[in-house]
């Protein structure tokens, strides 16, 4: 287990992920190809236990009138960051599916990729709850934060 820090500076541990990085991108691409497909600009950086940072790359169709970047898109980057670290914590469940997502807006983010990283508070048998933290890439300060449940099927459901 290897021994980081977390966006708030405390001591966190990052466990093995349930997958590879290479079995959840196969996974991504052939179940899940309306999101995580060739030219979406989605890239998965980092896969653990409890958690994952993924990247959005900047396209000019994100950005909102006003100059920002809109609002539907950090929240589609979000959701997919809390899918991925739930994956990374359980293996392979097709039917998990988010079943609240809350988001704050903190900081216009310019045009510049955004980086989400998405942490499992509590990984029970039925849900998983976490929060993602949206950055620019390179940036420290928060761009958007996120709260988010997914429900997990039994093996009888799925």
């Amino acid at each position: 287990m290897e021994l980081r820090r977390d966006t708030m500076g405390s001591p966190e541990r990052r466990g093995e992920p349930a997958l590879t990085h290479s079995e959840l991108e196969s996974f991504l691409r052939n179940e899940f190809p309306q999101v995580f497909k060739a030219g979406s600009g989605l890239s998965i950086e980092e896969i653990w236990h409890g958690g994952a940072q993924v990247r959005q790359a900047y396209r000019e169709d994100f950005i909102r009138p006003g100059g920002t970047i809109s609002g539907p898109t950090m929240m589609a980057l979000a959701d997919f960051a809390m899918y991925v670290a739930v994956l990374s914590s359980i293996g392979v469940v097709p039917l998990a599916v988010t079943t609240n997502l809350s988001i704050n807006f903190l900081r216009k983010p310019s045009a510049a990729d955004l980086l989400a990283e998405a942490k499992l508070m509590k990984l029970g048998k039925r849900l998983a709850v976490g929060e993602v933290a949206i950055r620019l890439a390179g940036g420290v300060e928060l761009v958007a934060h996120a709260t988010s449940t997914y429900s997990i099927p039994s093996t009888q459901d799925a």
